[in-house]
């Protein structure tokens, strides 16, 4: 296993993780959110996707382009919103997720070892000093939303899932 497959795992892991734990949410229960102070599901997963679409252009490769708007309506001067009109439908942003990543995927099969260490900008150095770092905090960023959505799914009565 080299380091391609190794990003690649923590990528598909946390895919298999929170699409356990986002899959079968409403668009209505997406707007759910774990405690007042937080951000709902809806927001937590487009600012995901949007943090995840920027990380993966600093990579080199192709990425498939986000929505017009799409990361404007995912900027913490929106989180605070309850208007679901105002953001991308729930079932829209898994397919988004899952076309982004496949494509990620593709970008990290194409680097070289050198590529890893190349350095990050500079506006990602206090999370990730270098490519390497940026490709193993995009399966990361997942994984640290996806305990908030395990209290919104105990809130609504679903089943455990993982």
């Amino acid at each position: 296993m080299d380091i391609r497959d190794i990003l690649k795992t923590n990528i598909q892991t946390a895919n298999m993780v929170c699409g356990a734990y986002l899959n079968d949410l409403t668009d209505e229960e997406a707007m759910k959110r774990p405690h007042a102070g937080c951000n709902h599901v809806n927001w937590q997963v487009g600012h995901i996707i949007a943090s995840e679409n920027g990380m993966a252009q600093t990579l080199g490769g192709s990425v498939p382009e986000l929505p017009a708007g799409f990361a404007e309506k995912y900027t913490k001067d929106t989180a605070a919103s309850d208007d679901a009109s105002a953001f991308v439908p729930h079932c829209q942003l898994l397919e988004i997720a899952k076309a982004q990543s496949t494509a990620i995927e593709a970008v990290i099969d194409g680097m070289s070892d050198a590529d890893f260490d190349k350095p990050a900008p500079e506006a990602m150095q206090a999370y990730a000093a270098n490519l390497g770092a940026v490709a193993n905090m995009i399966g990361s960023h997942w994984m640290m939303h996806a305990g908030q959505w395990v209290v919104v799914r105990r809130e609504l009565g679903r089943e455990i899932v993982i």
